[in-house]
């Protein structure tokens, strides 16, 4: 994957597979603007690929606060002219959050970060990838947002249901871009339960293996969009 001349952002890129999804790009030259909510943290891991000669910079933002985001590309000048968005911004909601005893604060924080930043940060980077004729967008999902599969069980309903309903906006926006063929290409991942604060020590997946197929979407030139991945394979959702 050859990324050089390229912008790259990742939300939640402090931190699991943001972080490291952003360090895949960096590695493949990109220009890699990180974005999270701790402006310390941001500094500090922004610190290490700079410390390689790697062309990192970082901002801290919260998702949720979708004025903010609407205004990164004034704030970050040049480097808003993004050719890569991956969306890895993501909350759980409480244990206890089924669909009948969730509050309204509980709903709105899941929604805040897992849809509704989404939407913010697409509204303010995917539009210059449209006039370039270039993107690529990646949107972290998860199985447990799969109607056609885990996300039936129930329970965990804030979450749940904002992974379903990104799921539908990546192809939504999909298909409004054509699917692929104003040369924009728009997926979700899945990927998988991974050891990172959110899935804690006991996951099965290292967080460099749930960033795995995020970089092959990001370095792949054609193909099928608009669709949910997990390891590479297209799965229904």
């Amino acid at each position: 994957m050859d990324l050089e001349g390229r912008v790259a952002v990742v939300t939640g890129g402090s931190r699991g597979i943001g972080r490291q999804v952003a360090t895949g790009l960096a590695e493949s030259g990109a220009t890699v603007v990180l974005l999270a909510r701790d402006a310390a943290r941001v500094e500090q891991v922004v610190a290490e690929p700079v410390a390689r000669g790697q062309d990192v910079t970082g901002a801290a933002v919260d998702v949720a606060d979708t004025a903010a985001v609407r205004a990164l590309p004034a704030r970050l000048g040049p480097l808003a002219a993004a050719d890569v968005l991956v969306n890895a911004a993501g909350v759980m909601s409480e244990k206890t959050a089924r669909t009948l005893r969730t509050s309204d604060d509980e709903w709105r924080r899941v929604m805040g970060v897992n849809l509704d930043g989404v939407l913010a940060t697409t509204a303010a980077f995917v539009p210059g990838m449209v006039e370039r004729r270039w993107g690529r967008v990646v949107n972290l999902s998860a199985c447990l947002g799969r109607m056609g599969g885990p996300g039936t069980a129930g329970g965990l309903a804030p979450y749940r249901v904002s992974k379903v309903a990104l799921n539908a906006l990546t192809r939504n926006l999909s298909a409004e871009l054509g699917d692929g063929r104003r040369g924009v290409l728009v997926d979700a991942v899945c990927p998988g339960h991974c050891r990172t604060d959110m899935g804690g020590e006991p996951a099965p997946r290292s967080a460099a293996e749930g960033a795995e197929t995020v970089l092959w979407l990001v370095g792949r030139d054609t193909g099928e969009t608009g669709r949910l991945r997990e390891d590479r394979a297209v799965v229904p959702w």
